[in-house]
């Protein structure tokens, strides 16, 4: 192949064939770029701490300031238990994305597990501060401040072990922490592009789309329709939507049954609601993502999942879409994520064939 020799082209053909050019790289690098965010998602979600932090790490190498990536090397170290170093990832990102409240809140949830409840307060004030809707870390604040103010009866107690309002109030902090894992959420989803233009993530869920009937040309006039020809349309219409009304029902009711029997660890009817031919976050076979998903569920000391403001879309009589916000407690961690699940309805049964999680 004969090399391109800009110099015996016009100039005015060769500055559009290097705006192609720029352009066309520009689209594929980004597009790679969002599978590398995506691979290392799915990487965490799966456990594979090690190798996410891996790719999360090459990735940075080239991409330094990208949020997304940063916030996602934050997540791997906290769930590593690497604190000090998730303390400088996620410190750095407020500092160049001051923002953004989902680092100023795990920043809140690493300072917590150290006992730094005043730096704790400080960050989710922060968080606050930039997005006063942000329901978790107002949460969050009302859980440092029942933890603050335990260790301050617990104080009043030392200097005075008779006092019996301070006995009470501890009484009833711990009351409430027991009922609780006792830890303040973390933000397991990453900041969104549209994060980055003021709008926080946590409060841009995508809407469920709405199906409509294209319209083209002018509209006709139409005859006013009889009496009779109103009813009949009316009985025609009736069934299909109590069909839609029964297919959304059955739906949701087979996602909540999904979310008990994960928060029982009931592992058998978990895997259950998982098509034959289900589609393994990251490409992963189907014994490989069992295996993994028994690992991790019976390691846990206890689970609790709830579904939060779904949406459902049918995309046809077999096929719909469900997202929703999970809420998932354990021992071991706490999170709110963004989910999709893509349903696909076998028999008589919906299973759920692909699940996505951040969007």
């Amino acid at each position: 192949m004969k090399r391109l020799d800009f110099r015996r082209i016009n100039a005015p053909i060769a500055a559009c064939i290097t705006v192609c050019i720029t352009v066309l790289l520009t689209g594929m690098s980004s597009a790679a770029l969002a599978d590398e965010n995506e691979e290392v998602a799915k990487l965490y979600q799966q456990g594979s701490l090690g190798k996410a932090l891996e790719q999360a790490d090459a990735y940075l190498a080239r991409k330094p300031k990208d949020p997304q990536m940063r916030f996602h090397k934050g997540l791997i170290l906290t769930e590593q238990k690497k604190t000090i170093a998730a303390i400088q990832v996620f410190s750095s990102l407020t500092e160049d994305y001051p923002d953004l409240p989902e680092p100023y809140n795990n920043l809140a949830v690493l300072y917590a597990s150290q006992g730094q409840y005043d730096k704790a307060k400080g960050a989710l004030e922060a968080a606050i501060r930039t997005h006063p809707s942000y329901s978790t870390a107002h949460e969050n604040l009302g859980d440092i401040y029942a933890k603050m103010a335990s260790q301050a009866y617990g104080k009043a107690l030392q200097l005075d072990n008779r006092n019996a309002g301070a006995q009470t109030k501890l009484a009833m902090i711990k009351d409430l922490f027991a009922s609780r894992s006792g830890k303040i959420q973390t933000a397991a989803a990453a900041p969104a592009t549209s994060a980055l233009a003021g709008e926080s993530a946590a409060e841009t869920l995508p809407k469920t789309p709405v199906k409509t009937t294209e319209k083209t040309g002018p509209k006709a006039e139409q005859p006013e329709k009889s009496e009779s020809e109103k009813t009949a349309t009316a009985e025609k219409t009736a069934p299909e939507a109590q069909a839609v009304s029964d297919s959304s029902s059955e739906v949701i009711k087979i996602v909540n049954a999904w979310a008990k029997a994960w928060s029982e660890k009931d592992v058998p009817a978990y895997l259950a609601f998982y098509a034959t031919d289900f589609r393994a976050p990251g490409g992963a076979s189907r014994g490989t993502w069992e295996k993994s998903r028994r690992e991790r569920i019976g390691k846990a000391k206890s689970i609790q999942v709830a579904i939060v403001n779904p949406k459902i879309s049918l995309i046809d009589d077999t096929h719909a879409r469900v997202t929703f916000k999970q809420s998932y407690h354990s021992d071991a961690i706490k999170s709110n994520t963004l989910k999709t699940l893509e349903m696909t309805k076998t028999g008589d049964k919906w299973l759920i064939h692909q699940e996505h999680v951040g969007r």
